[in-house]
């Protein structure tokens, strides 16, 4: 079996072509091409793609939306604040405090690009190059502030239909965030190493392949599913939950996978490789506690990414057909897409 590096060498396309399934945006896959061959990493291409689509948006104009102004002025607009202009004895100036509303650039989409894009200015593991085509673009964001990002202003900001052309954007913006680590004794920003983050990549490689199932397999139904034990006794609600990563169905077939990022498909055992027990234990309990149509085929599937030597692998548990498959994220694109629509066929 080869060393774990395996997966540490994931082409940057295919990181990107993952995410784009993860964050269901298929329209996009074809920006992978600005990616060059010596590309660094997924933080340097979402970079370089984040500037294009940068260009995009300064020549279509930014959005703009109703900000809340506060001001002692000789003119009355808005609503005025008589407490406030009493406190401060605005009258005897001829003046009173006022609160409206303006349309306004600053607002919080605005804001978290340029603070993203001084962010990565900051960056010492930026390429110069990138750092200069950063800064044309943040000089067309004056009027705009910058701000302290936190992972809650992304949650707080609202997109509708005229404004959705920030999704993208502002998800890019997201990422590359969460992919950066303040040093605060030094005041540098500078990149984790979200390719080698199993966590991360768990977590990427399991939207990544539900996703992809529910765009290129239409004949199933995708989604998550969440299966009670098939149990009797005292109160049941202490049993933990069983919610499968994907579960496929159709008229005829339903197919539960469960996926699994390891840097090993396979552990030692006495000198001998063995499939995982703790994996296989899960997928039967979602096997034999799920609740079926009478007739219908039901099929298990334990996915990995590949590491060493591909792994196509089918038993009968008790019954139940179960497989186990691993899919080679180095390979080229096309072959990533034939062998997942080739499992569930």
């Amino acid at each position: 079996m080869l060393s774990s590096t395996d997966l540490n060498r994931i082409p940057i396309k295919n990181l990107y072509y993952m995410l784009c399934y993860a964050w269901e945006y298929l329209a996009e896959k074809d920006f992978a091409h600005i990616a060059r061959e010596d590309e660094k990493d997924i933080k340097h291409l979402l970079t370089s793609i984040l500037l294009v689509k940068l260009r995009s948006l300064i020549k279509r104009g930014f959005f703009r939306d109703y900000t809340s102004f506060q001001e002692e002025t000789a003119t009355l607009r808005g609503r005025v604040l008589f407490q406030e202009s009493l406190d401060t004895f605005s009258f005897k100036r001829a003046k009173m405090h006022c609160e409206f509303e303006e349309m306004n650039y600053d607002i919080s989409h605005n804001q978290i690009i340029k603070s993203t894009l001084y962010t990565l200015m900051q960056s010492p593991d930026l390429d110069r190059n990138l750092k200069d085509e950063i800064l044309q673009v943040f000089h067309h964001f004056a009027g705009v502030r910058i701000i302290q990002l936190h992972y809650s202003l992304f949650a707080k900001v609202t997109l509708h239909r005229n404004n959705l052309y920030y999704r993208f954007v502002l998800d890019i913006c997201r990422f590359l965030y969460e992919s950066l680590l303040l040093h605060e004794k030094s005041g540098d920003e500078k990149f984790a190493d979200f390719e080698r983050d199993p966590g991360a990549m768990a977590k990427l490689f399991e939207n990544f392949v539900r996703n992809f199932f529910k765009h290129e397999t239409r004949q199933y139904r995708v989604y998550r599913e969440n299966i009670y034990w098939e149990a009797e006794g005292d109160d049941l609600s202490y049993l933990p939950m069983l919610q499968t990563d994907i579960s496929l169905e159709n008229s005829d077939r339903k197919i539960i996978i469960d996926t699994k990022y390891y840097q090993e498909s396979l552990r030692q055992y006495r000198g001998s490789e063995k499939l995982i027990s703790g994996n296989l234990y899960q997928l039967f309990s979602y096997l034999s506690n799920v609740k079926m149509d009478r007739g219908k085929q039901l099929l298990g599937i334990l996915l990995y990414p590949k590491v060493g030597r591909e792994l196509n692998l089918s038993y009968k548990l008790k019954g139940y057909p179960v497989q186990f498959c691993t899919v080679d994220l180095n390979s080229d694109w096309r072959s990533i897409h034939e062998r997942l629509v080739k499992i569930v066929s």
